[in-house]
């Protein structure tokens, strides 16, 4: 009897599901509650509305948002980072604008249009379709809206296996693109404009406490 053509997506979401809630589990906060640096750069003078924040973990891009006046959906796997999120933005006195969805992006599609649709760091180390995540989020951009993408331009020099990373799993090598590929791989055609495609440095503290520089592949598009 032929496999149901949706058994190995179910699988591939309950596998995805485990591995975050698991991974946010390991302890009362994973990340640091600011938002990311490239968002708050990228972001600050566009004119605030309605925002997606993709795989929006504990919620620190969905409040910072939201305290400037965007409407936000933050979407995450993760019901324990979601519930984090919602605290945050409670304390922070946002809570009324956010809408939180727990759900898993691979099968999620965006009910709404936007005006800004924000992915950072969007890696997984379980089976994602990353890019055709993205191209979704981008059919729900409104015209003259944003997509910005930001992702690992490389692995971290504390990288057990850095010289090896692009022999992992292509779900996980394809997410580290040149700012240009990632463009290209979203071939989202003459509708679209690059605001920005550029490497940017950034200072960051490696799990021992040691500093290093990252490179970040930063992506900014605007459909026309």
């Amino acid at each position: 009897m032929p496999e149901h053509p949706h058994a190995h997506a179910h699988q591939d979401s309950d596998e995805t599901t485990a591995f975050w809630d698991a991974r946010y589990a390991e302890s009362d906060r994973i990340w640091s509650g600011r938002p990311n640096a490239t968002l708050v750069d990228v972001v600050a003078d566009l004119p605030p509305g309605r925002a997606l924040d993709l795989g929006c973990g504990e919620g620190g891009d969905s409040v910072w948002l939201a305290e400037r006046g965007w409407q936000v959906t933050g979407v995450d796997v993760a019901s324990g980072a979601i519930a984090r999120g919602r605290d945050a933005a409670a304390q922070r006195g946002v809570g009324e604008r956010i809408r939180w969805v727990v759900a898993d992006l691979a099968s999620w599609h965006p009910d709404a249009t936007y005006d800004l649709a924000s992915a950072c760091f969007l890696h997984s180390p379980v089976a994602f379709p990353r890019t055709e995540v993205l191209r979704r989020a981008a059919g729900a951009v409104a015209p003259g809206g944003h997509l910005l993408v930001v992702g690992h331009a490389g692995p971290p020099p504390w990288s057990k296996d850095g010289d090896h990373w692009h022999d992992r799993p292509d779900h996980e090598a394809a997410a580290l693109l040149t700012p240009d590929d990632q463009v290209a791989a979203l071939a989202l055609g003459d509708g679209w404009e690059t605001v920005v495609s550029e490497v940017r440095e950034r200072d960051a503290v490696g799990p021992d406490g040691e500093p290093a520089r990252l490179d970040d592949s930063v992506v900014l598009l605007r459909r026309r």
